[in-house]
């Protein structure tokens, strides 16, 4: 994003708001300068930047009367598209001020993974190991953000995920266990976007109810590809494909192995680790969210 196109959006908020600019220049940043102006008595936090910029941000607001006001500023920016606002972010930034001043300020929950919040969803295993493989690529994200992805998650599926059995275990709260290879944890869906077509794999995530949750046991070639399409929008829903496991309304799990596996939240990699603990936390953060 350039220059000129951030001094547009804060020109155009400064002109009915008091703004003071902030800019993130490390990793954790953004959780910092939210907690800051929760601490300082701001009534909103415009974050204009990518999907794991908001995580950080959510981190610092969460459980605060402070709303978070989202724009598109990075390369994919999945949630800010889910709530119905444009990529470009000038347009993004004149609905913004339009939801401001019509005060639609909702209260959603939020997920919670061991001691992080996440905004839209967790992914365990194979998509964190996709997610890996583009940040070492990190200076081409910007530029060939697809493509790269698209690479990245063939290059991953070929030679750097063990997918030849499960990986972990799901555990639910009333005993049901599911052995996964690949698993998703949504506060929100779609879970990405193929260009600008929703890759929907949970209709039932919303932003008012717990977490919906996806496991593939199986990462065959053809079970893969079946799936793939079904979250585009072709063939059968992805929950009815017979190697996917499929719930609603989970307010709390448990992701476990002797082995240790990847995850990553909001698109952020966050490592490898042996255990999970999943849970649903209602009304946790005020959200300024334009009517669809």
């Amino acid at each position: 994003m350039n220059h000129r196109t951030q001094v547009v959006i804060q020109k155009a908020l400064a002109a009915d708001h008091q703004v003071a600019l902030a800019s993130t220049n490390r990793r954790g940043h953004a959780s910092r300068l939210a907690h800051d102006a929760v601490t300082e008595g701001y009534d909103a936090v415009a974050v204009l930047g990518g999907d794991g910029t908001l995580n950080e941000a959510v981190n610092g607001l969460a459980g605060s009367s402070v709303a978070l006001a989202p724009l598109p500023g990075g390369s994919t920016n999945v949630f800010v598209r889910s709530i119905g606002l444009p990529e470009d972010p000038v347009e993004a930034a004149a609905i913004l001020l339009e939801t401001l001043a019509a005060g639609n300020i909702c209260r959603i929950g939020l997920g919670q993974v061991n001691d992080r919040y996440f905004l839209f969803h967790t992914g365990v295993g194979y998509d964190a190991a996709v997610v890996a493989q583009v940040e070492r690529r990190a200076g081409l994200k910007r530029y060939a953000n697809h493509a790269l992805f698209g690479f990245a998650a063939l290059d991953t599926w070929m030679r750097h995920y063990d997918r030849s059995k499960p990986r972990f275990m799901v555990y639910y709260p009333d005993g049901e266990a599911a052995e996964s290879v690949f698993s998703i944890f949504l506060n929100q869906d779609p879970y990405t976007y193929l260009g600008t077509r929703p890759f929907t794999v949970a209709p039932a995530a919303t932003l008012d109810r717990a977490l919906s949750v996806v496991s593939l046991r199986s990462l065959r070639a053809t079970r893969f590809l079946r799936v793939t399409a079904s979250a585009l929008g072709f063939g059968k829903p992805v929950a009815d494909r017979r190697h996917v496991h499929s719930r609603d309304d989970i307010t709390s799990a448990v992701v476990t192995s002797d082995v240790a596996f990847p995850y990553q939240i909001d698109g952020d990699y966050l490592g490898e680790t042996k255990r999970l603990e999943f849970q649903h936390v209602p009304e946790m953060l005020s959200l300024a969210i334009p009517k669809m």
